[in-house]
């Protein structure tokens, strides 16, 4: 395992103990509602702040990009961090939330963690190294086509998400698929699509630290991610579908025929 990727799991392991440590205490927990249903608190602060304490002890001049502490530049190493991916399923202690960590160099995603501390999961992966699950290798589902295929979204919840346009997209991906799952963790998810545990997942309005770890995990794991428009945009727009390739190149025809 690259040495940033030790890093980045003792990292996160670090903060999963702070968030289990606090399923217990919910109910004393201050939450902030950062905008409409999108919801931060003191945990999500923590285990930011464990995060960063154990990246800069290994690399202090690297930059950081973090959900609730925002940027510290100045590096060609970007550290993408989210503490907790899934608050509003911590908050009523549903189990699907996990910690996300993805590093760049000069631009270019290089390594990546998800960590789902309920389930002591540790999805990986480094460029050109393949992605793993704990201490094996996983793969993207080689499904040919959309049928039986089990698909992951996320359904648009704040004001300034468009849900007709998203309902669009949810009609011209429905037919012939297993079913559509939305458990509340796009880290997660794309983790999943990896694991070939679902064969693909589109989501729109995402942020960069909740999908930068997750689309490595798909590359590494031979899978495709692109945006609405098939293009390279996620990071820019928000939007994005991943999956095997054949699955995930019929997903893209199915949404730009329905946008």
């Amino acid at each position: 395992m690259q040495p940033m990727v030790n890093i980045a799991v003792r990292a996160a392991r670090q903060a999963g103990n702070v968030i289990v440590r606090a399923l217990d205490q919910i109910d004393t927990l201050n939450i902030r509602e950062k905008a409409t249903n999108d919801f931060v608190t003191d945990i999500d602060l923590r285990a930011e702040q464990e995060i960063i304490k154990v990246i800069k002890k290994a690399y202090p001049h690297h930059s950081i990009l973090a959900e609730e502490s925002g940027t510290n530049q100045g590096s060609e190493f970007e550290w993408i961090i989210d503490p907790l991916d899934g608050t509003t399923n911590f908050l009523h202690n549903f189990p699907q939330f996990a910690v996300s960590i993805a590093v760049r160099y000069r631009g270019r995603l290089e390594h990546a963690v998800v960590y789902d501390p309920l389930r002591q999961e540790i999805f990986s992966a480094s460029v050109g190294e393949g992605a793993r699950l704990n201490d094996r290798r996983i793969r993207v589902t080689s499904r040919p086509n959309m049928k039986g295929a089990l698909l992951g979204t996320g359904i648009p919840f704040r004001e300034d998400q468009d849900l007709e346009l998203y309902l669009k997209t949810l009609r011209a991906l429905l037919p012939d698929s297993a079913g559509v799952r939305r458990p509340g963790s796009a880290a997660l998810d794309l983790a999943y699509v990896a694991a070939g545990r679902i064969d693909g997942f589109w989501e729109m309005g995402l942020q960069i630290w909740d999908m930068a770890a997750g689309i490595l995990l798909i590359q590494e794991a031979g899978g495709i991610v692109t945006d609405l428009k098939g293009g390279s945009d996620y990071f820019e727009t928000g939007n994005i579908i991943a999956g095997g390739m054949k699955v995930q190149a019929e997903m893209t025809k199915r949404i730009k025929s329905s946008l």
